[in-house]
């Protein structure tokens, strides 16, 4: 009991987790991490799932200053979803929580996540990944602002999520056992796939606005094939769920997303002279294609995994 004999607020355990493959931006992640405030009653533990062949990350990892308890895995190789079932299978706490290891998080960032799930009950809660740019990067892509990651309402609801920013309840039935499918772990869509299947089976999906997170743009990314390959993707995977959850609709489906292809880059063909709008109704376009490509059950195609350090080689 205190001393105005309230009994003291109950430790709430998080878990911070970070998959990392050959990047050196690892060590500013880290360091935000380091910086996170968070009030009395949170304890915070921080997991590093290294996930190349050679433990490449041991070094830099053990070389950070850090405030929380701070664990290191070797789980090669090179497959993401393998790193985040190690997350998984590693963590104690009452909440789990995701960043990316090309990301850096804002001091509330934790603590916002937490409050949201407290209040809400949510069995995963969303926070926002804001890209920042550099002066070089194209003015289009800076106008349109095509890498920040928000969470999509349907009808007043989030259906699926991703794991660059995220807080997972441990205990909720509908977290407790699930894992990441290895078979997306090198092509990505492994974490879309985990939270439209955690949604399905009834899980509530919550966003905290105020959770930031920042990535930065790289020059590899800062580029429209790059953009192009992974909208397709992200199509490919919406594709396949929707053949496995509507598997006598693939007709219709697979004419919807054709239908939606086709207005998109009649689109893009009327706003030629507007840069960034011509080009986001075009990749709306080549993931509406990709959707038809997953549909017809084409292999997903493969991002990551053999990239350079400074490329991204994790993501949703």
């Amino acid at each position: 009991m205190t001393q105005n004999g309230l009994s003291p607020s109950p430790k709430i355990r998080v878990d911070v987790c970070v998959c990392t493959y050959r990047r050196p931006y690892l060590a500013e992640t880290l360091r935000s991490l380091g910086a996170l405030e968070l009030p009395s009653n949170v304890q915070a533990r921080i997991i590093v799932a290294d996930n190349d062949a050679a433990p490449s990350a041991q070094e830099l990892t053990a070389s950070i200053t850090q405030p929380f308890e701070l664990t290191y895995i070797h789980c090669p190789a090179s497959n993401i979803s393998l790193a985040r079932n190690a997350c998984l299978d590693a963590a104690g706490g009452d909440f789990l929580a995701f960043v990316d290891d090309d990301s850096t998080v804002t001091t509330g960032w934790l603590a916002a996540l937490i409050e949201t799930a407290e209040t809400t009950g949510a069995d995963a809660v969303l926070g926002p990944v804001r890209s920042v740019y550099s002066a070089t990067a194209p003015g289009w892509m800076r106008r349109g602002d095509f890498h920040s990651t928000n969470p999509v309402w349907v009808d007043g609801q989030i259906r699926t999520g991703y794991s660059g920013n995220v807080l997972l309840r441990r205990a909720s039935s509908r977290v407790e056992g699930r894992r990441f499918n290895l078979s997306l772990g090198k092509t990505g869509g492994e974490d879309t796939e985990y939270f439209s299947q955690l949604h399905a089976d009834g899980g509530r999906i919550a966003y905290a606005e105020e959770a930031l997170v920042l990535e930065p743009v790289t020059e590899e990314r800062a580029r429209l094939q790059w953009l192009v390959k992974r909208r397709f993707r992200s199509g490919q995977t919406h594709g396949r769920l929707l053949a496995g959850q509507q598997a006598g609709r693939k007709p219709l489906q697979i004419g919807l997303a054709a239908a939606k292809a086709a207005c998109c880059f009649a689109g893009a063909g009327a706003l030629v002279a507007v840069a960034h709008k011509r080009n986001r109704q075009a990749l709306r376009g080549i993931m509406h294609v990709g959707a038809i490509s997953g549909l017809l059950g084409v292999r997903e195609i493969r991002l990551y995994g053999d990239e350079p350090a400074g490329g991204r080689t994790h993501a949703a």
